[in-house]
């Protein structure tokens, strides 16, 4: 053996954990599912509309924040010097933005000549949408991925590390219990600020009228609220949801590549979490969303049994959604309708 190379100066007792790994990706899953959820919750509460379009507004959103954080690089280009962070944070602003602009316009577009028409019509218009958005954006984003540019990289950050010896005479051996990636750090402080975020905006004028709206429209309309306002502010709201959650699809660890033409697709995951929280609760959005990403991440990491196959951990979240509604057909805080006949 060289000089070079030193055998450990200590043997550790730190050994990356399993279990460590899998609660780190289910708290990343649980975020995207959470808040895609609560996009799509928002819209049903206000309009009673199942939103299938959904998945393409977010593979939308995400290649929004795509195109001004690196293709045209705004406002980043009238801010050379700044630091990095805050350039591409001011892109995924004026991302949002414009999604919320495009979502409002869809609903004026597409939904409000709808108002007062079967449920059942308006859902198959937003599946029109879904494929129309999500045409156009696949054809924007082409064969290859579109990278977000964030600030983290594939940086992660150490929990119940220590100094494990060195290899050479310089390079320092770390052993951590688990890493976490800075993505979901972020992930983590964006989710708590949006929930909160959404708590105060139910408890604002606005937010009064819209679940004023979502339990009778005529009631609300005979009382001057303007439901095409609250209809277009739902709608905004979700798509800015949805495009957060095709923007974590779309960072480390899911996607590090950034989106792509499956990005869509992925977004339909949190369909589980949605029945199962239920299809009016906000609360419940947000617990079915940690709840499947849990989930789904516990199945991928122990149930690894060969006869299961390989993609197991996908379809877990369906089987909890079903056996629950076996169990609560309106989902654990939906609201339970009554029906005479």
């Amino acid at each position: 053996m060289t000089s070079g190379l030193l055998i450990l100066a200590q043997e550790s007792t730190v050994v990356p954990s399993e279990f460590g790994r899998m609660v780190v990706n289910g708290i990343s899953l649980g975020a995207i599912y959470a808040i895609l959820a609560l996009g799509f919750v928002i819209i049903f509460k206000a309009t009673q509309v199942l939103n299938f379009a959904h998945g393409a507004l977010s593979a939308m959103g995400a290649f929004l924040i795509a195109s001004f954080a690196t293709i045209i690089n705004v406002p980043g280009r009238w801010m050379e010097g700044s630091p990095v962070w805050l350039q591409w944070v001011l892109s995924v602003v004026f991302a949002l933005v414009l999604a919320a602009l495009i979502g409002m316009a869809l609903e004026r577009m597409f939904l409000r000549p709808m108002i007062g028409e079967a449920l059942f019509a308006v859902a198959i218009v937003t599946l029109g949408i879904d494929i129309i958005v999500r045409t156009i954006t696949n054809d924007f984003i082409g064969q290859t991925s579109r990278p977000m540019g964030d600030p983290f990289g594939l940086k992660t950050v150490g929990l119940g590390c220590a100094n494990g010896g060195f290899i050479g005479e310089a390079d320092l051996v770390e052993l951590c219990t688990v890493r976490i990636p800075w993505t979901t750090v972020f992930q983590m402080i964006l989710t708590i600020a949006l929930v909160a975020g959404v708590a105060m905006f139910f408890r604002s004028r606005t937010g009064i009228a819209m679940r004023a709206t979502a339990w009778d429209q005529e009631v609300a309309r005979a009382q001057g609220i303007s439901v095409g306002r609250i209809f277009a502010t739902a709608w905004a709201i979700g798509a800015v949801m949805a495009a957060i959650g095709g923007l974590f699809i779309s960072m480390f660890p899911r996607r590090p590549g950034g989106v792509d033409t499956f990005t869509a697709f992925f977004a339909f995951r949190a369909f589980p979490a949605i029945i199962l929280g239920g299809l009016d609760s906000i609360l419940g959005a947000i617990v079915g969303g940690f709840a499947i990403g849990f989930a789904e991440s516990a199945a991928s990491t122990y149930l690894t049994f060969g006869f299961l196959g390989t993609g197991f951990g996908g379809v877990v979240p369906y089987i909890v959604m079903l056996l629950v509604l076996l169990i609560r057909p309106y989902g654990l805080f939906g609201t339970e309708e009554i029906r005479r006949v």
